[in-house]
């Protein structure tokens, strides 16, 4: 297994939030939780070997304008965007800012954590 690989979890549902950040620990990644993009910011180190899991519809600073901010940055962050939406323009938008990629919820676990895994490399 790869060693201190950490996760970034931005989702504002909390419970969804605490279900992944449990699927993520018991894989044996460290993980860190944030309610919105703001917060993320306050807590990101670029010099961590990290994959950040996004929820596209995060309140204040959406998906859309985080991964925008990250880009600005050069921040070469591989994120993993989950969404509600299966519109094909916006998976096109989200790739084109830098997603590794894009998964609809309800998303299986197992190809979450293969997309992870699959980011990392």
């Amino acid at each position: 297994m790869e060693e201190n690989l950490s996760i970034y979890i931005v989702e504002d549902d909390e419970p969804l939030r605490d279900s992944l950040a449990a699927l993520f620990e018991s894989e044996g990644f460290d993980v860190s939780s944030f309610a919105s993009a703001k917060d993320f910011l306050a807590h990101y180190h670029p010099d961590r070997a990290v994959c950040l899991v996004l929820d596209l519809d995060v309140p204040r600073n959406g998906g859309l304008d985080l991964m925008a901010i990250l880009g600005a940055r050069q921040h070469r962050i591989p994120t993993i965007v989950l969404t509600g939406k299966a519109d094909p323009a916006l998976r096109a938008r989200m790739l084109g800012l830098g997603a590794a990629s894009v998964l609809v919820k309800p998303t299986n676990p197992d190809t979450l954590i293969a997309s992870v895994r699959q980011s990392l490399r």
